[in-house]
């Protein structure tokens, strides 16, 4: 893939449509944050969307602009990380990234039902041939080139972001009040499983900033792109993150109900069936652009893999006409079409705790990169020292092992899904294993 030229940048991502695919690509809005309310309450739900993302993203964030401008090379993390620590060790962070994003796609299509059934409830006896639908429709936007997702992301974002504009307008109408004094911060009770699961929900709903970076290739002037869609589109999900769940809260909704439900239910409860369906489409708009937009991502990093003889040599070819990995993009298609059957509790916990895995071996890399390479070109460098870097790194994964710890405490429903997640990380090494046999075979 050519670089853009400042004369012709036709074919490549601009500013606005990159915040769009980040936005999509770490979040697609509030919808899926609905269980926090039920696990933690009102006020510790608020306290942990402030400050999760400071733990959890914000070091996540300065790592992404820090080794994608330093690396401006489609395969994003897997390049990072092949750099800093090795082939091995790229190999690891490619395979744990797929399998994540595996899991991760799984969940949009079975929330694209359940938003569905608000208006039809029948559609869940045909969940999986609706959720097949999606996903390769999904696939086809795909396969017509970056710019059809770009734009595709865009028109569905605005898609997700005016229902709830619409929803907190209504409520400050009716009279409820913004105020702390309607958010209670009553912890008595909380259990240690229970704020586990609420960190976990916020935290998925906070985790895939370095995903866009597997096309920067395919952006224009993918530096100062980056800089300004990462910015805006943080502020964007903290602040929608933070306004859905106190409406939520100060509404005084049952958990339960939103839970199971989402925030259509809200709708009903504020506006009325005309809100919740508004919220509806835009539950459905939202499980569409995250489904679309991290396809496009997680179809870069088979690819990149496959050029240095990790993948089938399949994987690294090309359209010719519309510049994409096909091959590639209808693998990733079929391997989550054969992933939807799992509950959405499981499917999250699986998901944090492998993108966990891969992400420690990034800020591994940024660590090393800084140390072996102290003199490359940063055009967007972290204001620390190694040191520093360090303590920045300690950050997330406190958070990590944290929800995880408390996944695993007493007797939790969520044991078996945890397990299964380390025992996914283990898988790492023994395919390497198994690649290093095949490749050393006469």
């Amino acid at each position: 893939m050519t670089k853009p030229s400042s004369i012709n940048a036709r074919g490549f991502l601009r500013p606005l449509q990159l915040t769009a695919v980040v936005f999509f690509t770490v979040s697609g809005g509030p919808y899926g944050l609905e269980p926090v309310l039920q696990y933690v309450g009102g006020g510790v739900a608020l306290m942990l969307i402030i400050v999760t993302p400071i733990l959890w993203s914000i070091p996540a964030i300065f790592m992404v602009l820090e080794l994608n401008g330093m690396m401006p090379i489609n395969g994003g993390y897997y390049q990072w990380v092949k750099k800093g620590l090795g082939l091995k060790w790229g190999f690891f962070e490619g395979w744990w990234s797929w399998l994540f994003t595996f899991t991760d796609l799984a969940i949009y299509p079975v929330l694209f039902v359940q938003y569905l059934s608000f208006f039809y409830p029948e559609v869940a006896q045909y969940k999986i041939p609706i959720c097949l639908v999606i996903i390769w429709v999904s696939a086809a936007l795909n396969l017509l080139g970056i710019l059809s997702v770009g734009r595709s992301s865009l028109l569905l974002g605005f898609g997700v972001l005016v229902p709830f504009a619409i929803l907190f307008a209504v409520a400050i109408g009716r009279g409820f009040s913004f105020s702390l004094s309607t958010v209670s911060m009553q912890t008595y009770g909380l259990g240690f499983t229970a704020f586990g699961m609420g960190l976990y929900t916020v935290m998925w709903n906070f985790l895939g900033w370095d995903n866009a970076s597997s096309f920067v290739e395919e952006v224009y002037r993918p530096v100062r792109s980056y800089l300004i869609s990462i910015i805006a589109a943080f502020v964007l999900i903290l602040s929608m993150y933070f306004l859905s769940i106190w409406t939520g809260t100060i509404t005084g909704i049952d958990a339960g109900v939103l839970k199971a439900q989402g925030f259509p239910s809200l709708g009903l409860l504020v506006g009325g069936w005309w809100l919740g369906a508004v919220l509806s489409f835009g539950g459905m708009a939202s499980a569409l652009g995250l489904f679309i937009s991290i396809l496009l991502a997680i179809s870069r990093v088979p690819k990149a893999m496959a050029d240095d003889g990790l993948l089938s040599p399949a994987l690294s070819r090309i359209h010719p006409k519309h510049n994409v990995p096909h091959v590639s993009i209808i693998v990733c298609a079929l391997v989550v079409s054969g992933m939807i059957f799992w509950e959405f509790g499981d499917l999250l916990i699986i998901d944090v705790t492998l993108y966990g895995a891969a992400l420690f071996l990034e800020f591994v890399a940024l660590i090393v990169l800084r140390i072996t390479k102290p003199d490359a070109e940063r055009p967007f460098r972290i204001p620390l020292n190694v040191p520093g870097l360090v303590v920045m790194t300690m950050l997330p994964v406190a958070c990590a092992v944290v929800a995880l710890a408390a996944a695993l405490s007493e007797v939790s429903i969520y044991t078996n899904a945890t397990l299964f997640a380390i025992c996914a990380v283990g898988t790492a090494p023994i395919v390497w294993i198994l690649l290093r046999v095949r490749h050393s075979a006469p």
